[in-house]
């Protein structure tokens, strides 16, 4: 549950402000009676079906990419602290990388980077002049 939360809040949040405000627009005088209860049960349910979504979809990406780590691969993350052109760090155990639960950690690092931001890195390959000749034909 810890980990739901971690990962969840703010959307929980966001749905609780959105729960705020139907409630207030559904029980004003010009609104049918039975508004509110639809308004507040329908938006309820569209964000309990959308937070629970976005968990095991995170959830599922984290799990992959430790996977991926523990194999010896090389993954990607998002730096959100440094704000230029390349915002990524590419993480595997050969640059000295350990997970930590859901955190990557590095001595040579200041901060850590938690698995949800994190996916599978795949280098762009430029292709063979070889297969481009056997395509054009």
């Amino acid at each position: 549950m810890e980990r739901f939360f971690e990962l969840e809040i703010a959307y929980i949040v966001i749905g609780i402000f959105f729960l705020v405000v139907t409630a207030i627009v559904t029980t004003r005088d010009f609104m049918p009676k039975s508004a509110f209860k639809k308004g507040m049960s329908g938006v309820f349910a569209i964000f309990a079906i959308m937070i629970s979504i976005h968990y095991f979809i995170t959830t599922k990406r984290m799990n992959g990419v430790k996977e991926i780590f523990n194999e010896g691969k090389t993954i990607i993350c998002e730096n959100k602290m440094r704000r230029t052109i390349s915002q990524s760090v590419l993480i595997s155990k050969e640059l000295g990388w350990k997970l930590d639960g859901d955190y990557f950690k590095n001595p040579d690092f200041v901060r850590d980077f938690h698995t949800a931001r994190c996916v599978d890195y795949s280098p762009i390959a430029p292709k063979d002049k070889k297969d481009t000749k056997q395509n054009d034909k």
